[in-house]
C-alpha cells in the first residue's frame, strides 16, 4: 500500500517527485518514496561493493537502506562541488529509465570526477519497487582510489 507520503500515482509522477527530492537532499524523504522490500542494485564489480572508500555501492532492501544510501554518498562527496544533469527520463508502463550525468568530488582525494548513469526504476502504487544504477563505475573508482606512492 502507497504511504501518506507517496499516494497512488502515475510512473512518471512518482520518478518526478524522486528526482526532485534526491535534488533537495534529505534522505529521510527521498526514502518515503521506496517499497518494503525494494530490489536496489548498482551495477559494479562485486570486489568494489561496501570498500570502505565507497561504501554507498552495495545492494539495498529497506527504506533504511535508502535514506542510508543517500546519507553515505553525501557524507564521502564534496556537498558544494556536486551536480547531476537528467538528460531524459523515459516511462514505460510501470517502468522508467533516468539518463543523465554526476559531477562529483571525491572528500577524501580531493579528486572531481564525472559519470554518466543509466537508472532503472520500477513504480507500483506511488513507490519504487526496482532501482537499478548503471554508471560508469571507473570514473568513481579513479577519483576514490589512492594515489601511487614514489617507489611503487
Amino acid at each position: 500500500m502507497p504511504t501518506p507520503a507517496a499516494p497512488a500515482t502515475g510512473t512518471r509522477a512518482t520518478v518526478e517527485e524522486l528526482l526532485r527530492r534526491i535534488g533537495r537532499g534529505d534522505p529521510d524523504r527521498i526514502a518515503e518514496l521506496y517499497a518494503e522490500p525494494c530490489d536496489w542494485r548498482l551495477d559494479w564489480p562485486q570486489d568494489e561493493h561496501g570498500s570502505a572508500a565507497t561504501p554507498w555501492i552495495r545492494h539495498r532492501t529497506t527504506r533504511a537502506d535508502a535514506a542510508a544510501h543517500y546519507r553515505e554518498l553525501a557524507a564521502h562527496h564534496v556537498p558544494d562541488e556536486a551536480a547531476t544533469e537528467i538528460e531524459r527520463v523515459l516511462v514505460d508502463g510501470d517502468d522508467a529509465v533516468v539518463f543523465g550525468e554526476i559531477r562529483q568530488t571525491a572528500r577524501s582525494t580531493g579528486r572531481p570526477y564525472r559519470a554518466r548513469f543509466a537508472l532503472l526504476l520500477t513504480v507500483r502504487d506511488g513507490l519504487v519497487v526496482r532501482h537499478h544504477v548503471y554508471e560508469d563505475s571507473l570514473s568513481v573508482h579513479r577519483a576514490f582510489a589512492p594515489r601511487p606512492t614514489a617507489g611503487s
